[in-house]
């Protein structure tokens, strides 16, 4: 699951508690020259979400490049679901070091066992030919959406009473990035529509002025939505059980640089999806409309089996 944090009322975390929170997940340690360990997220339970996965092998990528070079794309395949609570380990390979470019390896792995593969590539800032072929899209601004926690709590009441009290508990947890959807919320709304959603998201607090920080929050933020995509013209939840899903790859380009501290819009679409995968595309947009990233993913999606006996 996303990072969160566990607490009372009387002890609720500040926005920017859970901020500086995810800042510490995000920033492995050192153990060697090319060896990181991912710090576990406080009071997770069951699966690592892949975002977080994916953005702290980026942190272990962009520790072993200098400053002379930024990261534009990473390519990542999931090999293994990781658990929360056992260190995450990333081992990194220097494959390439040229004059424009530099290209990363990066082998998670817990227990010994690899759980995902991640390749960046990085590139010197230089002038080129520019064009952006991709309008900013028509969608209402932030402010005058709902917030994802009244839509957690919206989905509490719906179907809470079909959830275990640790899912609940984990549903209305506070959590660092905060989102708000235009459109219909899949999880609230079983008609099949269009594959094709809008989100803004950011940091609930401020971030510190560290750029491969940011690029490594937009990478953890981007495994948010996407998956969920495919699903959206088939009218099945996973809030209801109907749908096992796991992500299977996912890519990301950065076009340009950007503040994950401020609102950012994510429009996702799924083009296919058959034999049991989802294929998804996402692009990322400042408010001024600068697109700062492309992403893609595909994923497993499979209607679960209704058990035997139920209505």
């Amino acid at each position: 699951m996303p990072s969160d944090k566990t607490a009372s009322p009387d002890n609720a975390p500040t926005p920017q508690d859970l901020t500086d929170d995810l800042v510490r997940l995000l920033s492995p340690i050192r153990e060697g020259e090319d060896r990181f360990t991912g710090p576990a997220q406080p009071g997770g339970q069951g699966r690592v979400f892949g975002g977080q996965v994916i953005a702290q092998a980026l942190q272990a990528a962009q520790a072993t490049i200098g400053e002379d070079k930024q990261a534009h794309s990473l390519h990542a395949y999931f090999l293994r679901g990781g658990e929360e609570g056992p260190p995450i380990d990333y081992a990194t390979e220097r494959d390439f070091d040229g004059r424009s470019f530099a290209n990363r390896r990066v082998v998670a792995s817990q227990g010994g066992t690899p759980i995902l593969n991640l390749t960046a590539s990085f590139q010197a800032p230089e002038e080129g030919l520019s064009h952006q072929a991709a309008p900013m899209p028509d969608v209402p601004d932030p402010e005058g959406l709902v917030t994802d926690d009244e839509v957690r709590a919206k989905a509490l009441e719906a179907f809470g009473e079909k959830m275990s009290a640790g899912q609940r508990a984990l549903m209305m947890r506070p959590r660092p990035i905060e989102m708000r959807s235009s459109g219909r919320h899949q999880w609230l709304n079983p008609e099949p529509r269009e594959p094709h959603s809008f989100s803004w998201f950011k940091t609930v607090g401020a971030l510190p002025d560290d750029p491969a920080l940011h690029r490594a929050v937009i990478a953890y933020a981007s495994d948010y939505t996407l998956l969920g995509t495919s699903v959206l013209p088939h009218g099945l939840s996973w809030m209801r059980g109907e749908l096992i899903s796991a992500s299977l790859d996912h890519a990301i380009w950065f076009h340009a640089p950007a503040r994950a501290d401020e609102w950012l819009l994510y429009e996702t679409d799924s083009p296919w999806s058959g034999s049991g995968r989802g294929y998804n595309r996402g692009r990322i947009f400042t408010r001024d409309g600068v697109l700062v990233a492309s992403t893609a993913q595909e994923g497993m999606i499979r209607q679960a089996r209704r058990k035997s006996g139920s209505d």
